[in-house]
């Protein structure tokens, strides 16, 4: 008779161990050779990728150049709350700053911190420091003399706003907004939006180049799917032979093309489409960043597209016609749905390349086809980079939403590249 109370026999390993804890040892150990198999991956992510981003993100809310250069001043803001009417102790403290900044040779980086917020400033800080140590009191009735600017309220509130080194200034900036004389934020005039407008452009040209890449990926990429293997092979290394060339010789060549002596009005010239005189002018514009970046980035959606229609059994749409349906019944509700995650990863690799392209519009956009990227490089080429930073953070928060977007609507793990 079984004794069922007595206690299972415990399982061992050869050398005596339990069963139970040996395999979990193994387990361990083969938990941390695969993580030191990938630590030189990981290191190299985080310190070309993951530290490059934060110490972006620290340098667009970051920035010294007065408040380390204003000490005097820096230590009256924060013993005074902020008021329109500036007494005559906050312009001693500025005139004994601005004697300092003459000796250091700092007056430059003090001024063109304000000098974001309130442009024209860097002179007017020059100038004052030159002639710091030669004014008399009483300072107030000295420096407005010198410059009106001194007498200014919003020059007041910028400075107090500098007199931290953490600042939101840059992205109120990259928002097209302003501090008004009260310190508040409002909108800045309408003459003045040079920033929303460009994000605005770069998404809408994005998304068009997104668009008209599909349009012509969708039959080339249906085409290649359906060929058989060799010849597909054959002519996908036309869709992978502008990986070999050179973007910079790829949209220089554009230039010849698309010029108003260039090979196209030539050829439209010669039909007679055209007179001589009606030449289109088709780049150093947003037409011509349109079409180059849509040659360029094409590959980049027929690939994906690629991928997802070759898995796609026939069958399914022999079967829908043999049951009745017509031909755009067969693509609209049986083809195309099973396209979408390739439509889906092409159209976001597309549109977040296009979103961040610099050489391209640089190239091509003359100056109606610029886009923000462009922006940027011209921010951080006058040294500005706290600007430059603010507004490569908005645009990778954008992007970081259109992930977030694909991940509900389609499923990051659906994600097809090729």
């Amino acid at each position: 008779m079984v004794d069922l109370t007595s206690a299972p026999e415990i399982l061992r390993t050869a050398d005596g161990r339990p069963l139970k804890s040996a395999l979990a040892q193994a387990q361990r150990k083969a938990k941390w050779r695969a993580f030191f198999l990938v630590l030189p991956l990981l290191a190299f992510v985080v310190l070309t990728f993951i530290v490059p981003i934060l110490k972006m993100l620290e340098r667009s809310i970051n920035h010294d150049g007065f408040s380390s250069n204003a000490p005097s001043m820096v230590a009256w803001f924060q013993d005074h709350p902020a008021s329109a009417d500036i007494p005559e102790d906050a312009y001693a403290a500025l005139v004994a700053d601005l004697v300092q900044m003459q000796k250091d040779k700092t007056a430059g980086a003090a001024g063109t911190r304000i000098n974001y917020t309130v442009p024209g400033t860097i002179s007017v800080f020059k100038a004052a420091a030159r002639s710091a140590d030669t004014l008399v009191p009483p300072y107030k009735e000295a420096l407005i003399a010198s410059n009106k600017m001194w007498g200014d309220p919003l020059l007041w509130v910028a400075m107090r706003n500098a007199s931290s080194e953490w600042t939101s200034d840059f992205y109120m900036v990259s928002s097209d907004l302003k501090r008004n004389a009260d310190g508040g934020v409002e909108r800045v005039e309408d003459n003045q939006r040079i920033y929303l407008y460009l994000f605005i452009k770069t998404f809408v040209l994005s998304l068009v180049i997104t668009v008209s890449c599909l349009l012509l990926a969708f039959p080339i990429a249906h085409w290649l799917a359906v060929l058989p293997m060799a010849k597909s092979n054959l002519l996908m290394i036309l869709v992978l032979l502008p990986f070999w060339t050179s973007l910079l010789v790829r949209t220089s060549s554009w230039i010849a093309i698309l010029q108003e002596q260039g090979i196209i009005n030539d050829l439209m010239v010669w039909l007679g489409v055209i007179g001589d005189d009606g030449r289109v002018r088709m780049i150093y514009n947003q037409t011509g960043t349109i079409i180059v970046m849509t040659h360029i980035l094409l590959p980049f959606m027929v690939l994906p597209l690629y991928s997802v229609m070759r898995v796609i059994p026939p069958s399914y749409a022999r079967a829908a016609r043999s049951l009745g349906a017509t031909s755009w019944t067969t693509f609209r509700r049986i083809y195309l749905p099973q396209t979408l995650p390739g439509i889906a990863a092409g159209s976001l690799l597309v549109f977040i390349l296009a979103v961040g392209y610099y050489i391209t519009p640089a190239l091509v956009g003359g100056a109606d086809g610029q886009l923000i990227s462009n922006l940027i490089q011209f921010h951080m080429s006058k040294a500005n980079w706290s600007m430059a930073a603010a507004l490569a953070a908005i645009l990778l928060a954008a992007v970081l939403i259109l992930y977030w977007l694909y991940d509900r609507l389609i499923g990051i793990d659906r994600l097809k590249l090729g």
